[in-house]
């Protein structure tokens, strides 16, 4: 991401927006850069038997044991290329502390409301759920993650293949 990339907002009115951004699949997603913990290289992780599929595991975040939630999965996306190492965006969620995994870390962005829409109708399945909205910026599409919702795992509305 270049520096031309970042948006500022240009309305006194409302103050601007600041969310951190990532990669999966080629689709830039951000989410609120108050809600993110740490942003992290990839981390071993414990395996959890019997776990939902977007469960990838657990990691030991000095100390404290942060359930790694596959983000590709949780949103319905091809599986990671094998050899391909995740990033870890550790979010606050109402529930705890879940890192999620992604493919690539971004820079924080700064947006204004005005350029703030709905998801568009074109999304479906867990996209469309996890979602909230897209910000237009000069060459793409940042797409705001609900970080609450994809922090859900307990089978019942996620995108779940098997393993």
């Amino acid at each position: 991401m270049t520096p031309s990339d970042v948006v500022h907002a240009t309305d006194p009115q409302t103050p601007p927006r600041q969310l951190a951004t990532f990669v999966l699949d080629q689709l830039h997603f951000g989410v609120e850069v108050l809600k993110v913990q740490e942003v992290i290289r990839y981390q071993e992780l414990t395996r959890v038997p019997l776990a939902p599929p977007v469960v990838e595991g657990l990691i030991n975040l000095r100390g404290q044991i942060v359930t790694a939630i596959d983000l590709r999965r949780r949103l319905g996306l091809g599986d990671r290329v094998d050899g391909e190492l995740p990033m870890n965006v550790v979010v606050r969620t109402g529930d705890g502390v879940v890192s999620l995994l992604v493919d690539e870390i971004g820079d924080v962005v700064e947006v204004a409301e005005a350029q703030f829409e709905l998801a568009p109708d074109t999304l479906a399945g867990p996209m469309r759920d996890l979602v909230r909205g897209v910000y237009k910026l000069k060459d793409r599409l940042l797409l705001l993650l609900d970080e609450e919702r994809a922090a859900i795992v307990d089978g019942s509305d996620v995108g779940d293949r098997a393993h």
